[in-house]
């Protein structure tokens, strides 16, 4: 399998409304001299680390309805969220905002790393592991932050087996075709599995963790829910499989935050993600994207090779 790039079209700097420009300015206390665009993840919009005259650094990720009418909307969810995230997240420092009705900018904390290699060194991921495991402890029982609960936020994405069930696509992997009653019966009961109180980051990407000298960052949590401590891993395992060919169920057992959840609850939520890539990786191809469907149907065959080998 050609694993994708996860990556889109990103705006520069330099386009960026000149209002864009003035407010980044007015929260920074000064004007931007220097702009590196940076890679990685889908949003059509900009992402930079920026340098003001007076050295001041930060960074800055801005959207408008032009580039993509969704993702205005999703800088917001993710301005309220990030604004909220008590010192126990790893997560950077929102630092400003600007939301004109259009453009939609966030000024973030610059955080001195990077993102992990791929594929994936086990080092590397050994050590971002225990970091996510010390976060969801970190942020269990949930702040008082407000944002859904992750079963109300999955109902319809990983219940897609039930629909997929119902009119069977042609290029369907053939055993997910022979195994849909139980695919189906799977993705409804990830569900109640995920019920919890833990804040959870539900994205967790190679694209969304900085690796600095002393810590493991999260960013972008426009996603955030309320939901059960374990999902964000069993959820992060499929990318260390995807970039790298790491064994997932070793990678929990490693993390220690499967201690006292069921093996059928696992294997629910792998259904569950499974359903909602195969059917996602079938919808029209989104502008400034180019390479999200083909991302999300590699990310589902991760999947249904986990199911198959956990024997479902």
């Amino acid at each position: 399998m050609t694993v994708p790039v996860a990556a889109g079209q990103r705006a520069s700097w330099a386009e960026l409304p000149a209002a864009v420009h003035v407010a980044v300015a007015e929260v920074l206390g000064g004007q931007v001299v220097e702009a590196r665009s940076q890679p990685g993840g889908f949003s059509p919009g900009s992402a930079d680390r920026v340098v003001t005259a007076g050295g001041r650094r930060a960074f800055v990720k801005a959207v408008g309805l032009e580039l993509n009418p969704d993702s205005p909307g999703i800088h917001r969810r993710e301005i309220a969220v990030t604004a909220a995230l008590p010192r126990e997240a790893p997560a950077p420092r929102l630092l400003g905002s600007y939301d004109d009705g259009d453009w939609v900018a966030l000024v973030l904390e610059d955080v001195d790393g990077r993102h992990p290699e791929m594929p994936w060194r086990r080092d590397e991921l050994h050590r971002i592991v225990r970091a996510l495991a010390d976060m969801s402890r970190a942020l269990s029982p949930a702040p008082p932050i407000d944002v859904p609960l992750l079963e109300e936020d999955l109902a319809t994405e990983f219940t897609a087996w039930d629909r997929i069930a119902a009119d069977p696509p042609a290029d369907l992997d053939p055993w997910a075709a022979q195994h849909l009653d139980r695919l189906a019966e799977l993705g409804r009961a990830s569900l109640p599995a995920v019920r919890g109180d833990t804040l959870l980051h539900v994205d967790l990407r190679a694209d969304n963790l900085l690796i600095a000298a002393d810590r493991v960052v999260v960013v972008d949590w426009p996603w955030a829910c309320r939901g059960a401590p374990w999902v964000d891993l069993v959820l992060f395992a499929i990318n260390p499989t995807l970039y790298g060919g790491h064994d997932p169920d070793a990678l929990l057992e490693r993390s220690g935050i499967l201690e006292g959840v069921s093996r059928e609850a696992v294997t629910s939520v792998v259904a569950g993600a499974a359903g909602y890539f195969a059917e996602a990786c079938r919808r029209p191809s989104v502008a400034r994207m180019p390479t999200v469907r083909a991302f999300q149907r590699a990310q589902g065959e991760v999947c249904l090779d986990w199911l198959r080998r956990r024997g479902i």
